[in-house]
């Protein structure tokens, strides 16, 4: 039996395979024609050998909860998303942009506070910023960069275009699961590759290694890296562990370095100390060193902040980028762009009221069922409160959480999400389900982002909350060239390199 496709619904939402007519889109034509001509078994046994591929490759994340830690399995969806590579490379440019101006904006905050000195930015945002480090106060870390990786999250309305949802700039997570989402494809559905001129994405660990390489304080050929980890409890240990791997930089913990009186970082190796030139964290600003932030953390190296200051050690991101990662200042970031390159945003903000602001406050109280009200620095979908699905006690309680710290909050319209055909149940019938996108983008000496980047799918029906930890899945993301002019010998290089990406990532799969 086929796999059912005249029933999937047309709906007011943008659906990126399909138009309202339920034609594929541009990009889609092949991969629609394929998905259709499978049955309803055949679907079922590529839906068994993605999650037998994910148990092999040990791809897995952590949820905490009130009863320990539960490691999951890494959700996942057969169905990929599709954008092409013409819109998908206005969006990289548009990516480019932001993370450059928000870097400007950091350097100038830790240090003449021009943005603020005219009037751009209201001097009580800063003051009142949770991720604002008076400890990085006259530091200009090589290339003025303080958010070397960042995760931006995209969502696209009902009118097709892309929007930027929310920056990530202190320890942006989820890039492991985008290369493990390509391998899995690559086993379960290996033909279609044959057929359509996808993008590579291998490329991301050799870019992120030059990144970092080009933080080095020493001029030597092959500069120290460590991937410094909380440990093997962290929700994202497994991407630390496949990163460094796939780098071939070491992972450490805070317990294998040490500073010592020249202000140099150290490795403990077992031919003796080791000097490091670059940290790419996933520690948060608070854990990194006892000797200037939280005196019990026993996660990060005492000193860090010495040897980082003496420029000695770059860190990757640099503590105190966080404070550009407010909602309160997301909500700026057009007038950002504007003030430090004189250029208009190329990806808009979604349109965002400002709680601390009385007469955004007064309309965001007044209209709680319908707006989502987000904390200024939480993440993973925590302590939101979407107002169309929320009950009135919930409504209540955030009326009460915003008038006690009304610049703690933001609210932003519910957005009509775009949809993605998604094989739901035992049936494995196709159904739309919401998602967005986190593209990461790098910045050092030079910029790059990625080709795509991570998809994730609000599983359940009719959810806009699409975090793993919120019970989200995902899907690969291709970037599909709709050029009809392009040869053979360019799908066949494609291959080559998606080949030898398969490989390389098998070898990871432990």
């Amino acid at each position: 039996m086929v796999n059912d496709w005249k029933n999937y619904p047309a709906s007011d939402f943008y659906d990126e395979i399909l138009d309202p007519s339920g034609k594929p889109r541009p990009g889609s034509e092949e991969l629609f024609n394929y998905l259709k001509s499978l049955s309803t078994k055949e679907v079922a046994m590529r839906k068994t050998a993605a999650e037998l591929t994910i148990k092999e490759m040990g791809i897995s994340f952590t949820v905490y909860t009130d009863e320990g830690n539960i490691d999951r399995a890494w959700p996942f969806d057969i169905i990929p998303r599709v954008i092409t590579k013409p819109q998908w490379d206005r969006t990289a440019a548009g990516l480019k942009q932001r993370l450059e101006a928000l870097n400007l904006f950091i350097d100038d905050l830790y240090n003449e506070q021009r943005i603020i000195k005219d009037g751009v930015i209201p001097e009580y945002v800063l003051k009142q910023s949770a991720n604002y480090r008076k400890e990085c106060e006259g530091m200009s870390p090589a290339f003025g960069v303080w958010a070397h990786i960042c995760g931006t999250d995209l969502v696209r309305d009902k009118d097709g275009e892309f929007y930027v949802l929310e920056d990530n700039l202190r320890v942006p997570s989820g890039v492991s699961y985008m290369l493990e989402n390509r391998s899995i494809m690559k086993r379960v559905l290996p033909e279609v590759f044959e057929k359509i001129d996808i993008a590579p994405v291998a490329e991301y660990p050799s870019q992120l290694f030059e990144t970092l390489t080009s933080l080095s304080p020493r001029r030597v050929k092959k500069p120290v890296i460590a991937v410094l980890t909380p440990g093997i409890y962290n929700s994202a240990y497994f991407e630390h562990a496949f990163l460094s791997q796939k780098m071939g930089a070491e992972l450490v913990e805070g317990n294998d370095l040490v500073v010592l009186e020249d202000d140099c970082l150290y490795m403990k190796t077992i031919g003796g100390l080791e000097r490091v030139d670059v940290i790419y964290r996933r520690i948060d600003d608070l854990f990194l060193d006892p000797e200037v932030f939280n005196k019990e953390s026993v996660l990060g190296v005492p000193g860090l902040m010495r040897a980082w200051r003496a420029g000695n050690v770059a860190l990757a991101n640099a503590p105190g980028a966080g404070v550009a990662d407010d909602k309160v200042v997301y909500a700026y970031v057009p007038d950002v762009i504007k003030y430090y390159l004189d250029q208009d945003p190329l990806i808009n903000n979604v349109e965002t009221f400002l709680c601390y602001d009385k007469k955004q406050r007064d309309y965001v109280l007044a209209n709680l069922d319908k707006l989502v009200v987000k904390p200024a620095n939480e993440s993973g979908g925590y302590g939101m409160l979407i107002g169309p699905h929320s009950t009135a006690k919930e409504r209540k309680k955030f009326a009460e959480l915003i008038k006690a710290n009304p610049r703690n909050y933001i609210a932003q319209p519910t957005l009509a999400l775009s949809t993605a055909p998604t094989f739901i149940g035992e049936d494995n019938e196709p159904e739309p389900r919401h998602l967005d996108l986190r593209p990461f983008v790098l910045q050092g000496k030079n910029k790059y982002v990625t080709t795509g980047g991570l998809t994730r799918v609000a599983m359940r029906k009719g959810s806009l909350v699409v975090n793993s930890s919120q019970g989200g899945g995902s899907k690969d993301t291709w970037i599909v060239d709709t050029d009809t002019k392009a040869t053979k010998t360019k799908a066949a290089g494609t291959k080559a390199t998606d080949a030898k990406e398969t490989g390389t990532n098998k070898e990871s799969g432990k």
